[in-house]
Protein backbone atom coordinates (compact mmCIF):
# COMPACT_ATOMS: atom_id res chain seq x y z
CA UNK A 1 0.00 0.00 0.00
CA UNK A 2 1.34 3.77 -0.94
CA UNK A 3 1.37 6.57 1.54
CA UNK A 4 0.64 9.66 -0.17
CA UNK A 5 1.29 12.89 1.86
CA UNK A 6 0.11 15.54 1.22
CA UNK A 7 2.26 18.70 0.64
CA UNK A 8 0.39 22.00 2.07
CA UNK A 9 2.07 25.47 2.61
CA UNK A 10 1.25 25.18 6.19
CA UNK A 11 3.31 22.10 6.38
CA UNK A 12 6.38 24.06 4.60
CA UNK A 13 6.35 26.53 7.18
CA UNK A 14 6.11 24.81 10.05
CA UNK A 15 9.16 22.53 8.39
CA UNK A 16 10.90 26.00 7.32
CA UNK A 17 10.30 27.17 11.19
CA UNK A 18 11.62 24.06 12.41
CA UNK A 19 14.63 24.49 10.53
CA UNK A 20 15.44 27.96 11.92
CA UNK A 21 14.72 27.14 15.60
CA UNK A 22 17.27 23.99 14.53
CA UNK A 23 19.96 26.56 13.68
CA UNK A 24 19.44 28.21 16.49
CA UNK A 25 18.45 30.83 14.65
CA UNK A 26 17.13 33.96 17.62
CA UNK A 27 14.05 35.49 15.26
CA UNK A 28 14.03 32.04 12.77
CA UNK A 29 13.28 34.77 10.22
CA UNK A 30 14.30 38.10 9.32
CA UNK A 31 12.13 40.77 10.46
CA UNK A 32 10.00 38.73 13.19
CA UNK A 33 12.33 39.04 16.00
CA UNK A 34 9.83 38.66 18.87
CA UNK A 35 7.85 36.55 17.04
CA UNK A 36 10.70 33.54 17.83
CA UNK A 37 12.52 34.39 20.75
CA UNK A 38 11.95 36.83 23.85
CA UNK A 39 11.92 39.69 21.69
CA UNK A 40 14.69 42.52 21.74
CA UNK A 41 18.15 41.16 21.01
CA UNK A 42 17.22 37.33 22.57
CA UNK A 43 16.69 38.77 26.04
CA UNK A 44 14.68 37.34 28.30
CA UNK A 45 10.74 38.84 28.80
CA UNK A 46 10.17 39.94 33.05
CA UNK A 47 7.30 37.06 34.14
CA UNK A 48 3.84 37.94 32.97
CA UNK A 49 4.40 40.17 30.28
CA UNK A 50 1.77 40.78 27.56
CA UNK A 51 3.48 41.07 24.12
CA UNK A 52 1.56 43.09 21.78
CA UNK A 53 1.56 43.08 17.58
CA UNK A 54 0.23 46.04 15.36
CA UNK A 55 0.69 47.45 11.98
CA UNK A 56 0.37 51.19 13.21
CA UNK A 57 2.37 54.08 11.57
CA UNK A 58 1.62 57.91 10.82
CA UNK A 59 -1.24 59.03 13.63
CA UNK A 60 -2.48 56.09 14.55
CA UNK A 61 0.74 55.05 15.61
CA UNK A 62 1.69 57.76 17.67
CA UNK A 63 -1.90 57.71 18.92
CA UNK A 64 -1.65 53.70 19.86
CA UNK A 65 1.70 54.50 21.41
CA UNK A 66 -0.39 56.61 23.51
CA UNK A 67 -2.57 54.44 24.63
CA UNK A 68 -0.17 51.86 25.39
CA UNK A 69 2.00 54.00 28.02
CA UNK A 70 -2.21 54.54 28.98
CA UNK A 71 -2.62 50.70 30.06
CA UNK A 72 0.82 50.98 31.11
CA UNK A 73 0.10 53.70 33.80
CA UNK A 74 -2.87 51.99 35.46
CA UNK A 75 -3.08 50.03 38.45
CA UNK A 76 -2.51 46.73 38.09
CA UNK A 77 -0.84 46.74 34.05
CA UNK A 78 1.15 43.87 33.94
CA UNK A 79 4.43 44.55 31.77
CA UNK A 80 3.69 45.21 28.06
CA UNK A 81 5.83 44.57 25.47
CA UNK A 82 4.28 45.81 21.71
CA UNK A 83 5.96 46.12 18.29
CA UNK A 84 4.65 47.70 14.81
CA UNK A 85 5.66 46.05 11.63
CA UNK A 86 4.80 47.13 8.18
CA UNK A 87 1.19 47.39 6.78
CA UNK A 88 -0.60 44.81 4.55
CA UNK A 89 0.84 41.26 3.89
CA UNK A 90 3.87 41.31 5.19
CA UNK A 91 2.17 42.07 8.71
CA UNK A 92 -0.36 38.92 8.20
CA UNK A 93 2.68 36.80 7.04
CA UNK A 94 4.57 37.59 9.91
CA UNK A 95 1.42 36.82 12.43
CA UNK A 96 0.59 33.70 10.48
CA UNK A 97 4.55 32.53 10.52
CA UNK A 98 4.88 33.18 14.34
CA UNK A 99 1.45 31.22 15.43
CA UNK A 100 2.58 28.49 12.92
CA UNK A 101 6.00 28.35 15.09
CA UNK A 102 4.42 28.07 18.53
CA UNK A 103 5.34 31.69 19.67
CA UNK A 104 2.99 34.36 18.53
CA UNK A 105 2.10 37.58 20.78
CA UNK A 106 -0.60 37.56 23.45
CA UNK A 107 -2.51 39.89 21.57
CA UNK A 108 -2.71 41.43 17.78
CA UNK A 109 -4.38 43.94 15.65
CA UNK A 110 -5.62 42.43 12.24
CA UNK A 111 -8.19 44.12 9.93
CA UNK A 112 -11.74 42.46 10.39
CA UNK A 113 -11.19 41.45 6.44
CA UNK A 114 -8.38 40.06 7.19
CA UNK A 115 -9.37 38.26 10.31
CA UNK A 116 -11.68 35.95 9.36
CA UNK A 117 -9.02 34.12 7.21
CA UNK A 118 -6.65 33.92 9.97
CA UNK A 119 -9.47 32.43 12.41
CA UNK A 120 -10.69 30.01 9.29
CA UNK A 121 -7.14 28.94 9.48
CA UNK A 122 -6.97 28.31 12.68
CA UNK A 123 -4.76 31.05 13.67
CA UNK A 124 -6.69 33.21 16.04
CA UNK A 125 -8.22 31.70 19.55
CA UNK A 126 -12.07 32.06 20.20
CA UNK A 127 -13.01 34.81 22.15
CA UNK A 128 -16.01 33.38 24.55
CA UNK A 129 -18.63 35.31 26.46
CA UNK A 130 -16.74 34.47 29.67
CA UNK A 131 -13.74 35.77 28.29
CA UNK A 132 -15.69 39.06 27.63
CA UNK A 133 -17.15 38.90 31.21
CA UNK A 134 -13.81 38.92 33.11
CA UNK A 135 -12.92 42.51 31.72
CA UNK A 136 -17.05 43.41 32.17
CA UNK A 137 -17.31 43.44 28.42
CA UNK A 138 -20.39 41.29 26.36
CA UNK A 139 -21.21 41.69 22.73
CA UNK A 140 -24.09 44.48 23.36
CA UNK A 141 -20.94 46.94 23.92
CA UNK A 142 -19.78 46.99 20.29
CA UNK A 143 -21.48 48.39 17.61
CA UNK A 144 -23.89 45.74 16.04
CA UNK A 145 -22.73 45.78 12.31
CA UNK A 146 -18.76 45.34 13.17
CA UNK A 147 -19.49 42.62 15.81
CA UNK A 148 -21.36 40.65 13.26
CA UNK A 149 -19.13 40.58 10.41
CA UNK A 150 -16.07 39.76 12.84
CA UNK A 151 -18.18 36.29 13.80
CA UNK A 152 -16.67 33.06 11.57
CA UNK A 153 -19.29 30.37 11.86
CA UNK A 154 -21.13 31.68 14.88
CA UNK A 155 -17.84 31.96 16.87
CA UNK A 156 -16.28 35.34 18.20
CA UNK A 157 -12.34 35.84 17.32
CA UNK A 158 -11.99 39.42 17.28
CA UNK A 159 -13.03 42.19 19.83
CA UNK A 160 -13.66 45.59 17.25
CA UNK A 161 -11.07 49.08 17.90
CA UNK A 162 -12.85 51.04 15.19
CA UNK A 163 -14.56 51.14 11.92
CA UNK A 164 -13.11 53.06 9.52
CA UNK A 165 -15.27 53.90 6.51
CA UNK A 166 -14.88 56.05 2.86
CA UNK A 167 -15.77 59.43 3.64
CA UNK A 168 -16.47 62.48 1.88
CA UNK A 169 -14.06 65.88 3.19
CA UNK A 170 -15.72 69.33 2.09
CA UNK A 171 -14.03 72.13 1.64
CA UNK A 172 -16.07 75.13 4.06
CA UNK A 173 -15.12 78.14 2.01
CA UNK A 174 -15.45 76.34 -1.43
CA UNK A 175 -18.76 74.71 -0.66
CA UNK A 176 -20.44 78.35 0.87
CA UNK A 177 -19.27 79.88 -2.38
CA UNK A 178 -21.02 77.42 -4.18
CA UNK A 179 -24.06 77.47 -2.24
CA UNK A 180 -23.79 74.01 -0.57
CA UNK A 181 -24.27 74.81 2.86
CA UNK A 182 -27.04 75.32 5.04
CA UNK A 183 -27.91 77.87 7.73
CA UNK A 184 -25.24 76.37 10.22
CA UNK A 185 -22.71 75.95 7.93
CA UNK A 186 -23.08 72.15 7.40
CA UNK A 187 -22.77 70.68 4.22
CA UNK A 188 -26.59 70.18 2.50
CA UNK A 189 -27.65 66.43 2.52
CA UNK A 190 -26.96 65.39 -1.53
CA UNK A 191 -29.33 62.46 -2.89
CA UNK A 192 -28.79 60.99 -6.31
CA UNK A 193 -27.11 61.24 -9.01
CA UNK A 194 -28.49 64.69 -10.04
CA UNK A 195 -28.01 65.93 -6.95
CA UNK A 196 -24.56 64.74 -6.53
CA UNK A 197 -24.00 66.38 -10.09
CA UNK A 198 -25.16 69.64 -9.61
CA UNK A 199 -23.10 70.19 -6.53
CA UNK A 200 -19.74 68.92 -8.30
CA UNK A 201 -20.97 71.62 -11.19
CA UNK A 202 -21.62 74.26 -8.71
CA UNK A 203 -18.56 73.64 -7.17
CA UNK A 204 -16.27 73.77 -10.20
CA UNK A 205 -17.99 76.75 -11.45
CA UNK A 206 -16.11 78.74 -7.98
CA UNK A 207 -13.02 76.46 -8.64
CA UNK A 208 -12.87 76.40 -11.74
CA UNK A 209 -11.00 73.54 -11.71
CA UNK A 210 -12.84 70.87 -10.87
CA UNK A 211 -15.71 69.69 -8.51
CA UNK A 212 -14.65 66.84 -6.37
CA UNK A 213 -11.18 64.73 -6.14
CA UNK A 214 -10.56 61.38 -5.82
CA UNK A 215 -7.04 59.03 -6.25
CA UNK A 216 -7.29 57.03 -9.88
CA UNK A 217 -3.73 56.68 -9.92
CA UNK A 218 -0.71 54.64 -8.32
CA UNK A 219 -3.77 53.96 -5.20
CA UNK A 220 -5.70 50.76 -6.09
CA UNK A 221 -7.79 50.36 -2.91
CA UNK A 222 -8.87 53.95 -3.46
CA UNK A 223 -10.45 53.45 -6.77
CA UNK A 224 -11.57 49.84 -5.27
CA UNK A 225 -13.56 51.89 -2.16
CA UNK A 226 -14.91 54.31 -4.62
CA UNK A 227 -16.21 52.02 -6.53
CA UNK A 228 -17.66 49.49 -4.03
CA UNK A 229 -19.45 52.08 -1.61
CA UNK A 230 -21.61 53.37 -4.79
CA UNK A 231 -22.14 49.56 -6.23
CA UNK A 232 -23.37 48.55 -2.59
CA UNK A 233 -25.59 51.77 -2.70
CA UNK A 234 -27.42 49.52 -5.26
CA UNK A 235 -30.58 47.05 -5.40
CA UNK A 236 -29.57 43.97 -6.27
CA UNK A 237 -25.62 43.95 -5.83
CA UNK A 238 -24.10 41.13 -4.79
CA UNK A 239 -20.58 40.76 -3.18
CA UNK A 240 -18.00 40.23 -5.49
CA UNK A 241 -16.63 36.69 -3.80
CA UNK A 242 -18.69 33.49 -2.65
CA UNK A 243 -18.06 30.53 -0.63
CA UNK A 244 -15.15 31.59 0.52
CA UNK A 245 -13.46 33.07 -2.47
CA UNK A 246 -13.82 29.86 -4.54
CA UNK A 247 -16.47 31.42 -7.13
CA UNK A 248 -17.01 35.11 -8.39
CA UNK A 249 -20.67 36.68 -7.82
CA UNK A 250 -20.58 40.15 -8.27
CA UNK A 251 -23.92 41.31 -10.65
CA UNK A 252 -22.29 41.80 -14.10
CA UNK A 253 -25.12 44.48 -15.04
CA UNK A 254 -24.53 46.69 -11.55
CA UNK A 255 -21.17 46.43 -11.74
CA UNK A 256 -20.60 47.50 -15.67
CA UNK A 257 -23.35 50.51 -14.59
CA UNK A 258 -21.03 51.35 -11.80
CA UNK A 259 -17.83 51.53 -13.63
CA UNK A 260 -19.74 53.34 -16.62
CA UNK A 261 -21.02 56.21 -14.27
CA UNK A 262 -17.44 56.73 -12.58
CA UNK A 263 -16.14 57.34 -16.19
CA UNK A 264 -18.76 59.47 -16.77
CA UNK A 265 -17.66 61.73 -13.95
CA UNK A 266 -14.07 62.01 -14.99
CA UNK A 267 -15.21 62.41 -18.35
CA UNK A 268 -17.00 65.10 -17.92
CA UNK A 269 -14.42 66.68 -15.91
CA UNK A 270 -16.81 67.20 -12.80
CA UNK A 271 -13.60 65.04 -11.18
CA UNK A 272 -10.27 64.66 -12.02
CA UNK A 273 -9.23 61.22 -14.94
CA UNK A 274 -6.01 61.08 -13.48
CA UNK A 275 -4.66 61.71 -9.53
CA UNK A 276 -2.58 60.39 -6.85
CA UNK A 277 -3.38 59.38 -3.35
CA UNK A 278 -1.26 62.88 -2.57
CA UNK A 279 -2.50 65.13 -5.67
CA UNK A 280 -6.09 64.06 -4.61
CA UNK A 281 -5.77 65.75 -1.17
CA UNK A 282 -3.98 68.74 -2.41
CA UNK A 283 -6.89 69.74 -4.73
CA UNK A 284 -9.64 69.53 -2.01
CA UNK A 285 -6.77 71.80 0.49
CA UNK A 286 -5.89 73.86 -1.77
CA UNK A 287 -9.54 75.10 -3.12
CA UNK A 288 -9.14 73.40 -6.35
CA UNK A 289 -12.00 70.97 -5.82
CA UNK A 290 -14.89 71.06 -3.06
CA UNK A 291 -14.86 67.32 -1.96
CA UNK A 292 -11.99 64.67 -1.75
CA UNK A 293 -12.96 61.39 -1.39
CA UNK A 294 -10.90 59.39 0.97
CA UNK A 295 -10.95 57.29 4.48
CA UNK A 296 -11.44 59.04 7.40
CA UNK A 297 -7.98 58.49 8.63
CA UNK A 298 -7.23 61.79 6.38
CA UNK A 299 -8.34 63.61 9.38
CA UNK A 300 -4.86 64.52 10.85
CA UNK A 301 -3.43 65.53 7.74
CA UNK A 302 -6.41 67.91 6.89
CA UNK A 303 -6.24 69.47 10.53
CA UNK A 304 -2.58 70.18 9.52
CA UNK A 305 -3.17 72.35 6.89
CA UNK A 306 -3.23 76.00 8.00
CA UNK A 307 -6.07 78.09 7.02
CA UNK A 308 -8.14 74.81 6.23
CA UNK A 309 -11.73 74.76 6.72
CA UNK A 310 -13.05 71.76 6.17
CA UNK A 311 -16.16 69.14 7.36
CA UNK A 312 -16.38 65.44 6.60
CA UNK A 313 -19.80 63.41 6.38
CA UNK A 314 -20.59 59.80 4.99
CA UNK A 315 -20.70 59.53 1.04
CA UNK A 316 -24.32 60.53 -0.27
CA UNK A 317 -26.39 57.92 -1.15
CA UNK A 318 -26.44 57.97 -5.14
CA UNK A 319 -28.59 54.77 -5.62
CA UNK A 320 -30.67 52.71 -3.71
CA UNK A 321 -29.90 52.58 -0.21
CA UNK A 322 -26.62 54.31 2.04
CA UNK A 323 -23.97 52.05 1.77
CA UNK A 324 -19.82 52.78 2.48
CA UNK A 325 -17.14 50.74 1.74
CA UNK A 326 -15.13 49.97 5.35
CA UNK A 327 -13.09 47.82 7.38
CA UNK A 328 -12.34 48.13 11.28
CA UNK A 329 -9.71 47.21 13.19
CA UNK A 330 -9.92 44.54 15.54
CA UNK A 331 -7.88 42.80 18.72
CA UNK A 332 -7.23 39.37 18.06
CA UNK A 333 -5.92 36.28 20.47
CA UNK A 334 -3.76 34.41 18.40
CA UNK A 335 -3.78 31.00 18.58
CA UNK A 336 -1.82 29.40 21.91
CA UNK A 337 -2.34 27.57 24.91
CA UNK A 338 -2.96 30.05 27.11
CA UNK A 339 -3.02 29.59 31.26
CA UNK A 340 -5.81 31.44 32.83
CA UNK A 341 -3.47 34.18 34.36
CA UNK A 342 -2.83 34.90 30.74
CA UNK A 343 -5.97 34.64 29.28
CA UNK A 344 -6.62 37.68 32.29
CA UNK A 345 -4.01 39.92 31.28
CA UNK A 346 -4.32 39.76 27.64
CA UNK A 347 -8.16 40.89 28.05
CA UNK A 348 -7.07 42.99 30.49
CA UNK A 349 -5.02 44.96 27.67
CA UNK A 350 -7.47 44.81 25.35
CA UNK A 351 -10.08 46.25 27.52
CA UNK A 352 -7.59 49.26 28.21
CA UNK A 353 -7.24 50.24 24.97
CA UNK A 354 -11.39 50.06 24.43
CA UNK A 355 -11.20 52.45 27.62
CA UNK A 356 -9.09 54.81 25.80
CA UNK A 357 -11.02 54.55 22.39
CA UNK A 358 -11.58 58.52 22.86
CA UNK A 359 -7.91 59.47 21.76
CA UNK A 360 -7.92 56.62 19.07
CA UNK A 361 -11.46 58.04 17.63
CA UNK A 362 -9.76 61.83 17.44
CA UNK A 363 -7.53 60.10 14.69
CA UNK A 364 -11.04 59.66 12.76
CA UNK A 365 -11.66 56.17 13.24
CA UNK A 366 -15.27 55.82 14.44
CA UNK A 367 -15.40 53.78 18.03
CA UNK A 368 -16.43 50.49 17.46
CA UNK A 369 -17.04 50.64 21.35
CA UNK A 370 -20.29 52.02 22.03
CA UNK A 371 -20.02 53.83 25.70
CA UNK A 372 -17.46 56.07 24.22
CA UNK A 373 -19.56 56.24 20.87
CA UNK A 374 -22.48 57.27 22.40
CA UNK A 375 -20.74 59.43 25.13
CA UNK A 376 -21.33 63.41 25.28
CA UNK A 377 -17.44 64.20 24.80
CA UNK A 378 -17.83 62.02 21.74
CA UNK A 379 -21.04 63.74 20.12
CA UNK A 380 -19.05 66.91 21.09
CA UNK A 381 -15.78 66.09 18.68
CA UNK A 382 -16.34 67.33 15.30
CA UNK A 383 -15.97 66.36 12.20
CA UNK A 384 -15.77 63.35 13.24
CA UNK A 385 -19.07 62.77 15.33
CA UNK A 386 -20.82 63.93 11.72
CA UNK A 387 -20.28 60.78 9.87
CA UNK A 388 -20.37 58.34 12.90
CA UNK A 389 -23.64 56.86 11.30
CA UNK A 390 -21.30 56.13 8.12
CA UNK A 391 -20.34 52.74 10.81
CA UNK A 392 -23.85 51.60 9.88
CA UNK A 393 -24.02 51.24 7.05
CA UNK A 394 -20.28 49.77 6.78
CA UNK A 395 -19.52 47.53 3.73
CA UNK A 396 -17.29 44.95 4.62
CA UNK A 397 -14.93 43.13 1.50
CA UNK A 398 -16.02 39.14 0.99
CA UNK A 399 -14.14 36.77 2.97
CA UNK A 400 -11.64 34.99 1.26
CA UNK A 401 -7.82 34.21 1.73
CA UNK A 402 -6.75 36.74 -0.90
CA UNK A 403 -9.13 39.89 -0.03
CA UNK A 404 -9.41 42.36 2.56
CA UNK A 405 -7.55 45.50 3.22
CA UNK A 406 -4.13 46.02 1.60
CA UNK A 407 -4.83 42.69 -0.23
CA UNK A 408 -4.67 41.10 -3.86
CA UNK A 409 -8.11 41.10 -4.31
CA UNK A 410 -8.08 45.11 -3.60
CA UNK A 411 -4.84 45.38 -6.04
CA UNK A 412 -5.91 43.47 -8.85
CA UNK A 413 -9.35 45.13 -9.15
CA UNK A 414 -8.57 48.33 -7.94
CA UNK A 415 -5.93 48.53 -10.85
CA UNK A 416 -8.81 48.13 -13.21
CA UNK A 417 -11.40 50.45 -12.07
CA UNK A 418 -8.73 53.17 -12.05
CA UNK A 419 -7.87 52.76 -15.65
CA UNK A 420 -11.67 52.87 -16.49
CA UNK A 421 -11.65 56.22 -14.30
CA UNK A 422 -8.19 57.25 -16.41
CA UNK A 423 -10.04 56.44 -19.78
CA UNK A 424 -7.74 53.91 -20.45
CA UNK A 425 -10.36 50.58 -20.40
CA UNK A 426 -13.78 50.53 -21.18
CA UNK A 427 -15.75 49.09 -17.67
CA UNK A 428 -16.00 45.72 -19.93
CA UNK A 429 -12.55 45.72 -20.64
CA UNK A 430 -11.62 45.95 -17.49
CA UNK A 431 -13.87 43.82 -15.58
CA UNK A 432 -12.69 41.10 -17.95
CA UNK A 433 -9.36 41.81 -17.03
CA UNK A 434 -10.30 41.75 -13.25
CA UNK A 435 -12.05 38.41 -13.42
CA UNK A 436 -9.13 36.78 -15.48
CA UNK A 437 -6.52 37.19 -12.89
CA UNK A 438 -9.20 36.97 -9.35
CA UNK A 439 -10.00 33.08 -11.34
CA UNK A 440 -6.69 32.41 -10.72
CA UNK A 441 -6.77 32.68 -6.91
CA UNK A 442 -10.38 31.63 -6.91
CA UNK A 443 -9.00 28.40 -8.10
CA UNK A 444 -5.88 28.17 -5.58
CA UNK A 445 -6.39 26.72 -2.30
CA UNK A 446 -6.06 28.92 0.48
CA UNK A 447 -2.44 28.42 1.59
CA UNK A 448 -3.69 28.53 5.42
Amino acid sequence: MVSHTRLTRRGLLRGGLGVAAGLGLAGGLSGCGSAFSAGVAGTELAPGTVTFWNLFGGGDGVRMQAMEDGYRKSPGAAPLQAATFSWGNPYYTKVSLATLGGAPPDVAVSHLTREKNLATGGLLSEITDDMLGLVGLSADDFNAKAWTNQKVDGKSYAIPLDTHPFVLFYNVDVCKKAGLLDADGKLKPIKGTAQWEDALKAAKEVTGHTGASVATVGDTATSWRWFQTLYSQRDGATEWLGDGGQELTYNEELVLDTLDYLRKLTKSGLMPATADYAGSQTMMFTGQSAFYMQGEWEISTAQAVKGLKFGMVPIPTLYDKPAEQADSHTLVLPKMDRTDAQVRRAMGFIKSLLDQSMTWAEGGHIPAYLPTLNSAAYKKLTPQSDYASAADYAVYDAPAWYSGSGSNFENVVGAQIGLVQQGLATPKAALAAARSQLLTYAKTENPL
